[in-house]
């Protein structure tokens, strides 16, 4: 079994976390994938393999040189994301890619146009594995997860030397709680990678700091033909709100290095809103100052319209790990190295999001982000090239052998 049947084995579970809930893993479905690795990682030889009831597992491969090198460890996750569909996943698989459209479901006239979608392109004449239409791919993460798993089994079958290597797959990264119950100390790595990125090539050791504003306005109904000098309508406040904030300031018009002012949902009437915002900047000074902002209007509207109309509960959610890696920026350049090693250009870009490495390197584990090759997260235009899965197996397998020097 290589890397794409484990792939297209995994992507057929339903593993989609819930935000809504509670519980970690915060899906019982999670252990349906869980439980399975839990044997495969038994099967290729790993030892010390365990899965607690929170749904961490881990493995240790033990060192089988005689002197000292550092425990380095891989990290995926395996819930997809809940934002489209994941379940009866049906994986196509174009075989000679064409670089023309691809129809990936006749019937719906559902088409992945390369108009559209030009960064796939260079794949044309290598193997693509792409959705039906119906559902998203489950690339993220699955892809990180058959790819540790096929490198470690590669490792192990023609017994490499390697430093002692750990392994740990994780639930509900993509509601933003992968971390929040890991164990570090017993994971025992002295620093570790999450392979949880996009397109061939891409290394990030930055990502945003993030924080969360929840909005509650407290509005006056009063029938309309009666409201004069009485009525304190919530809606036209939060559209008021949102207006005082930076128009350019939004996902919409920003990228690489500049954040912005997100609003997720907005849920009420003229007597009560709520509002939910995400503040995202990878600047720690621009951060503060987008947050200050918020404050500085809600404040505004608050003298404006009475004490208590609008109330803000401003958290922050994550912190950008560029801090925590550049201490130990050589396991940025060995992983950079082993790339080019294999014939992969690195693509050192920011995260525009979240990862799990950023809480675990201020958790103590420094953990830079690399490829698994796919594209279109979250979607039903998401696909992944064969070649770019194998080429994550082989930057595993030439980290370990780059950290015996």
């Amino acid at each position: 079994m290589g890397v794409k049947e484990r792939f297209l084995k995994y992507v057929k579970i339903d593993t989609q976390s819930n935000e809504s809930s509670k519980t970690t893993p915060s899906t019982k479905k999670q252990f349906d994938l869980l439980n399975l690795l839990k044997e495969e990682l038994k099967e290729i030889g790993m030892d010390d393999v365990t899965l607690d009831e929170n749904g961490y597992l881990f493995a240790t491969l033990e060192s089988n040189v005689g002197y000292e090198v550092p425990t380095i460890g891989f990290i995926a996750h395996v819930d997809t994301a809940p934002s489209f569909n994941g379940k009866n996943v049906n994986p196509q698989i174009i075989e000679n890619y064409n670089g023309k459209d691809i129809v990936l479901n006749e019937e719906k006239n559902i088409v992945l146009k390369t108009s559209d979608f030009p960064e796939i392109l260079p794949y044309e004449g290598q193997e693509i594995i792409t959705t039906d239409g119906t559902s998203l791919l489950g690339g993220d993460d699955k892809a990180g997860v058959a790819e540790i798993i096929e490198a470690l089994k590669y490792i192990i079958d023609n017994n490499l030397d390697h430093g002692t290597l750990k392994v740990a797959f994780t639930p509900d990264e993509e509601i933003g709680r992968g971390a929040d119950k890991f164990d570090v100390k017993a994971f025992g790595a002295d620093y570790a990678y999450t392979m949880d990125g996009g397109e061939l090539g891409e290394l990030e050791f930055e990502n945003f700091n993030a924080a969360s504003a929840k909005i509650i306005i407290n509005g006056v109904n009063v029938h309309p033909g009666s409201s004069k000098n009485k009525m304190k309508n919530a809606l036209r406040i939060g559209m008021a709100l949102d207006q005082l904030l930076p128009e350019f300031e939004r996902p919409e018009y920003t990228e690489g290095y500049e954040g912005f002012f997100h609003i997720l949902n907005m849920k009420g009437d003229v007597e009560k809103l709520n509002m939910h915002y995400i503040i995202r900047d990878h600047s720690k000074e621009a951060f503060e100052k987008k947050k200050q902002l918020l404050v500085d209007a809600v404040n505004y509207l608050n003298k404006k319209y009475g004490e208590h109309t609008v109330i803000l509960n401003l958290e922050d959610s994550y912190y950008n790990m560029k801090e925590k890696i550049m201490p130990v920026y050589h396991i940025v350049e060995k992983a950079s190295e082993a790339m080019k090693a294999v014939g992969v250009e690195p693509i050192v870009v920011p995260v525009r999001g979240g990862t799990d490495g950023s809480k675990l390197s201020y958790m103590g584990l420094p953990t830079p982000n690399i490829f698994t090759g796919g594209h279109n997260y979250h979607g039903k235009f998401e696909f992944i090239p064969t070649k770019s899965m194998e080429k994550a197996v082989e930057v595993i397998v030439k980290i370990v052998e780059l950290s015996l020097d």
